[in-house]
């Protein structure tokens, strides 16, 4: 080969080689046949939707913080000018009359439940003690037994409860420091109505969220330590469409609410839930109809769709079909309840 031809072979093999590189490039660049790119998943273009929605409504939500901020100072502003003759909290507080009545959540049912129903317990109790502490005739509200996997939920959800006031929560049963004689459990299996509370008394109220799974524990253990016991009048005033049975906080609160009005239809109807489906008795007399049909539906429901927070304490009739209604959680959430 003559040396004028080598420059010319060399240049050109030097453009081949660099075409068939961008070419492998390429090549290595584009999918293989059969090859496809792997199709996004329903949970991660969810994911991007809602992240893509967020950053559009970046702006709305920053305006909203401002109206809200806005909204609360004119609260402020409207509840100082309502309190210029003196502070209307202060004034309804010295309206308050606290009873004597001593009203104990007995919490010596740890060990019978699972965690789950013991968190709802303890909300159960921050509902008690946060509408105790705005009633007009407060009880004398005692925890007792308070430990375990409780006081462990408590202090890991609710650190605040150490500073709660106007409750005793004690570790000890409450056999120990109350009388036998001034002390009455309130149970649905107890044959005994009340027909009026005794302020002198301590009315116990057990602490056990059971789904129904310990029937009759709470009316024994009375039996068993001699502890006179009853039930609320509910039947006496009150027709449901499903099972009478109560969370913890209904029975408290309707003690509260008798204590006020004195009157235990409208202590009642004032706390029972609508999905209760709670009517006076006498109107349920009306109509025979009425009662059989209620019957025969409240026997189709099925008793295992409740995720009710329901205790042995409750006021269902003893000889009366368990029925089970959903209910929210949160239940009211306690979240501005008063420390």
């Amino acid at each position: 080969m003559s040396s004028e031809m080598l420059p010319a072979f060399t240049e050109s093999s030097n453009v081949e080689r660099k075409q068939s590189l961008s070419e492998d490039q390429e090549k290595s660049q584009k999918p293989r046949l059969g090859e496809e790119f792997e199709p996004i998943s329903k949970r991660q273009m969810k994911k991007l939707i809602k992240q893509k929605q967020w950053e559009e409504q970046r702006e709305l939500r920053k305006q909203k913080r401002k109206e809200k901020r806005k909204r609360k100072q004119l609260e402020r502003q409207c509840q100082l000018e309502s309190n210029v003759d003196g502070n209307d909290r202060k004034r309804i507080r010295r309206d308050v009359v606290h009873s004597t009545l001593r009203l104990i959540i007995d919490c010596s049912f740890d060990s019978l439940m699972v965690l789950k129903d013991i968190k709802k317990l303890h909300k159960q109790i921050q509902r008690c003690y946060a509408e105790n502490r705005r009633a007009l005739h407060p009880v004398q509200f005692y925890l007792t037994s308070h430990g375990g996997q409780l006081k462990k939920n408590m202090d890991e959800n609710d650190k605040g409860w150490v500073n709660w006031k106007d409750i005793h929560i004690k570790a000890e049963h409450y056999s120990e420091f109350i009388k036998k004689e001034d002390l009455i459990y309130l149970t649905s299996d107890s044959p005994n109505v009340l027909k009026e509370l005794d302020e002198s008394k301590a009315y116990v109220i057990g602490g056990l969220v059971d789904h129904n799974h310990h029937k009759g524990l709470t009316y024994k253990q009375a039996s068993d330590h001699g502890i006179d016991h009853a039930q609320l009048p509910l039947g006496n005033f009150v027709k449901m469409n499903s099972r009478k049975v109560l969370a913890i906080n209904h029975v408290f609160e309707i003690i509260l609410e008798y204590l006020e009005t004195k009157d235990w239809q409208e202590a009642f109807f004032t706390i029972l839930p609508q999905r209760k489906g709670a009517v006076p008795t006498d109107k349920t007399c009306e109509s025979s109809l009425h009662d059989k049909t209620s019957v025969r539906v409240e026997d189709g429901l099925d008793n295992d769709s409740s995720e009710e927070e329901s205790s042995r304490n409750e006021l269902e009739s003893p000889h009366e079909e368990e029925k089970q209604d959903k209910e929210n959680s949160n239940e009211s959430t306690v979240n501005s309840m008063p420390h």
